[in-house]
């Protein structure tokens, strides 16, 4: 099966989704802000309307798969688990003493992948664990209901630590620390799966063992444009250092697939932490934009230079002049929500430009966010709405909670 990613607003054929378990239950006014939450979330809610959300794309045609039933299939294999046992259980995250207890845990024969998938994503409390007092320190320090292992709350948002572009895949050092063991679960999935490990899958960056830090990159900043461009947002999530190498590898390439990349810089703030809460493409030469975007905000052209990764770099004077040309379309048109400042800013904290497209011109987006997606609407858009109340809790919206692993180009 060929897996890939050749445009942002393609036909959608597969995408993953993770349908949130465990770790919503494990959320609490105490740690959801560690865990990079603004708020608790119902957890049996969120469940129906992420359920809502799947069968809406089912129905436009999109294979959905859910990301729990990958990586339990995945941790069937023993070679998956052992695999992974031997990255969670080091000396430098729970001392030595702890090792072989937590390693046996993963690697117990009556520990189904289901159930270790499970834990892999909702964390592990000690008492989930049958060790001794005294074992080492930290385990003697740790309360019964403290994490050995931390939630997973941020796997809701599959958009981040993995992006298809084009014919590869980049698995991403993320920025935040309680999101950096979300690659570990992906690249399980990615390198013994029988859909993907088989499947001859490239790797832009990222799937390897090495500290990238601070070379990080997060997937809600990279839109596949098409036309062989990638734009990538460039703020508090995704460095200039994180982007030179996946820009690096793109221009590598022998098979030459991309050849231009459009950098956006992006205040550095948690409104705009990922380029698509600003703006989204949601048609071939149209693109749905926070009305209040920063004006002044450079942006630049990397074109490829020569065979060896190297890249000429631009600055533009107007993003979206840049867009077209890359694009060749005579004009990209940013649509901006007619609608006063305090509006947009509540629009755009329930993710009002955060778009999922299933093919040219038709997008999923929270129903709440009505005056754009009306809006939207009247200038022929087709806007497939999906309920938000609890999902919306979590700062993501429809891009943001998808990953889709094969869609079209546009013609």
């Amino acid at each position: 099966m060929s897996f890939h990613v050749d445009s942002e607003v393609g036909s959608l054929k597969q995408v993953i989704l993770h349908r949130p378990g465990l770790e919503l239950e494990r959320l609490t006014p105490n740690n959801c802000f560690e865990l990079l939450f603004d708020d608790v979330m119902w957890g049996a809610s969120a469940r129906e309307e992420h359920d809502a959300f799947a069968e809406k794309l089912r129905a436009k045609g999109v294979k959905v798969h859910l990301f729990h039933e990958l990586l339990a299939e995945a941790l069937d294999i023993p070679e998956a688990r052992d695999w992974l046992a031997s990255r969670i259980a080091t000396p430098e995250k729970v001392g030595h003493q702890l090792i072989a207890p937590l390693r046996e845990r993963m690697q117990a024969t009556e520990m189904s992948g289901s159930d270790l998938a499970r834990y892999m994503i909702g964390g592990i409390v000690k008492s989930d664990l049958d060790v001794p007092a005294h074992t080492n320190l930290w385990w003697d320090e740790l309360a019964d209901d403290d994490f050995v292992l931390t939630p997973l709350p941020n796997h809701l948002f599959q958009r981040d630590n993995t992006a298809f572009v084009y014919n590869g895949l980049s698995v991403h050092p993320m920025a935040k620390a309680a999101r950096r063991r979300e690659i570990l679960n992906s690249r399980t999935i990615w390198n013994f799966h029988p859909m993907f490990a088989n499947a001859g899958l490239k790797f832009w960056y990222g799937n390897d063992d090495e500290d990238h830090n601070p070379a990080t990159i997060e997937g809600g900043d990279i839109l596949v444009v098409g036309n062989r461009t990638v734009m990538i947002g460039m703020g508090e999530r995704t460095t200039a250092q994180g982007i030179s190498m996946l820009v690096h590898s793109y221009f590598s390439d022998p098979e030459n697939l991309i050849d231009k990349v459009i950098v956006v810089e992006l205040p550095k703030s948690h409104a705009f932490m990922h380029l698509d809460t600003a703006m989204t493409m949601i048609d071939k030469d149209k693109f749905c934009i926070y009305p209040y975007y920063p004006e002044h905000l450079r942006n630049y052209t990397l074109t490829k230079r020569g065979d060896g990764g190297e890249y000429n770099i631009e600055e533009n004077d107007d993003l979206f002049g840049a867009l077209a040309s890359a694009l060749e379309v005579e004009k990209v048109h940013a649509f901006k929500t007619p609608i006063d400042r305090r509006g947009a800013e509540r629009e755009q904290w329930n993710d009002g430009t955060n778009f999922l497209a299933a093919a040219p011109g038709v997008v999923f987006g929270y129903e709440r966010n009505t005056t754009t997606n009306e809006y939207l609407t009247d200038h022929g858009i087709e806007i497939v709405a999906i309920k938000g109340d609890e999902l919306g809790r979590g700062r993501g919206g429809p891009r943001c909670m998808s990953c889709p692993i094969e869609r079209e180009a546009v013609e």
